[in-house]
């Protein structure tokens, strides 16, 4: 068993791998919703530029799936701690890069080629850092804690946006709008490289997961992961998928779509909804914690069906609050929104690994998390743009509660999974997450 220590070590660098990653993701978000456009498609109108900008924001959800599968098949394969590096240094090479890249005036249509690219490269890094990190802390915690120690790379997500929003909001507090939009956006990008280089730091010092270690040292690895994973728990991949899918809908509706939206429409000063999103984040964090906790108590399944009829009723109120004209009302709407997310997210990081053997854990666990994103995530702020567009803000309202619904069903559809046994013993998985009960 892993000593207090070194848990609080494989805590640290299962978090601040994931932070840094979702911080780079999320930058990007933000500076869709505030810049990109003129940026890059400085020919379009506001309104459609807007759009390319979230469409290129969706080229990165396309990619997760298949950065889950590459860099699954080599973690199921080579180990979960060289692909956690290397997942790293994918997202924080291409993020700089989108922080050096020319914009439109200087190279024209290569300007927005080169950034669908390197946001190809940012999805295909983020496919396979979630799964990893996971892994890393389920399969270090001892049986009865493994939704707390799993709770920290969930953390990634809140505290990411924190310093991406928070990052945004410190140079517009002291940049002109000039400054901000020729090259003040670009500092968010290019200070990824510091932050990867204190990532890789941490996660080179780290030890390989002794579940992985007797894997190996039973010559039990799966020659094709992806492969076993299909054939043996289709079921469990979609449904699995469908769960984190309200997690996405929430915050990408509540987070991107919502600071486009409050400037734009509500007539919110940018500063104003930069403010709200950070003070509010925390509700995801609080979420997150809580929840994860909460699921080690009483299973994953109570918790996770408690926050997706959370999730119904946060979808419903946010849009009129939002409107109410009220700062702390939009305030209210949007810490009801996260923290709703952070109900479903935090479980999710014990119970998607939970549901796997281990043969083909880093594949399927990965697999089905940005299964779910792309379901949930890649078109969320177009999908809500175009919906309040035609039908007013009320609809994207019921978009995000159906979302919920989808994800409450797949959960029920889903097995306990909190006493399951991660190990594998003579060639096989005990409990819900091996042998034939992991079949579809």
């Amino acid at each position: 068993m892993t000593s207090s220590n070194g848990m609080t070590r494989i805590a640290v660098a299962s978090f601040i791998g994931t932070a840094i990653e979702f911080y780079d993701f999320y930058i990007y978000g933000t500076a869709a919703a505030l810049v990109l456009n003129s940026t890059f498609f400085p020919d379009l109108s506001p309104v459609v530029g807007t759009l390319a900008a979230f469409s290129t924001f969706a080229v990165a959800f396309i990619a997760r799936p298949l950065g889950s599968l590459l860099f699954g098949h080599f973690g199921d394969r080579v180990g979960r701690k060289s692909m956690l590096v290397a997942s790293l240094l994918t997202m924080g090479l291409a993020t700089v890069g989108i922080g050096l890249l020319p914009g439109a005036a200087q190279i024209g249509i290569l300007a927005p080629v080169l950034l669908v690219i390197l946001r190809f490269l940012q999805g295909l890094g983020l496919g396979g850092e979630w799964g990893g990190a996971a892994l890393l802390a389920t399969e270090h915690a001892p049986k009865g804690k493994r939704g707390w120690y799993a709770a920290f790379p969930q953390l990634g997500p809140s505290v990411g946006f924190f310093a991406a929003s928070g990052s945004f909001l410190l140079l517009s507090a002291v940049l002109d709008d000039a400054a901000f939009r020729e090259w003040g956006w670009r500092v968010p990008f290019l200070a990824s490289a510091v932050l990867v280089v204190v990532g890789l730091f941490v996660r080179l010092r780290i030890a390989e997961t002794p579940v992985f270690t007797e894997l190996v040292e039973k010559q039990e690895r799966a020659s094709m992961p992806l492969v076993e994973m299909f054939r043996q728990a289709p079921k469990r991949l979609l449904l699995g998928g469908g769960v984190i899918v309200v997690c996405y809908v929430l915050f990408y509706t509540s987070t991107t779509f919502v600071l486009s939206y409050g400037t734009t429409t509500l007539g919110y000063s940018r500063n104003t909804m930069l403010i709200l999103s950070i003070i509010t984040i925390w509700a995801l964090a609080v979420g997150t914690i809580v929840a994860s906790r909460a699921s080690d108590a009483y299973g994953r399944k109570p918790v996770l069906i408690f926050g997706t009829l959370f999730s119904v009723v946060a979808g419903l109120l946010l849009f009129p609050l939002l409107g109410s004209g009220s700062v702390v009302l939009a305030g209210v709407a949007l810490a009801l929104a996260l923290g709703a997310m952070g109900l479903v997210y935090g479980p999710l990081g014990a119970f998607l690994p939970e549901l796997f053997d281990t043969r083909f854990r880093y594949s399927a666990s990965s697999f089905a998390y940005n299964l779910g994103g792309v379901a949930g995530g890649a078109l969320a702020p177009t999908v809500a743009a175009a919906l309040a567009a035609d039908y007013g803000p009320g609809a994207v309202g019921i978009y995000v509660a159906a979302a919920a619904v989808l994800s409450l069903l797949c959960v029920l559809g889903l097995p306990e999974t909190r006493d399951v046994e991660l190990h594998r013993v003579s060639g096989s998985a005990t409990g819900a997450g091996g042998g034939s009960a992991a079949a579809g």
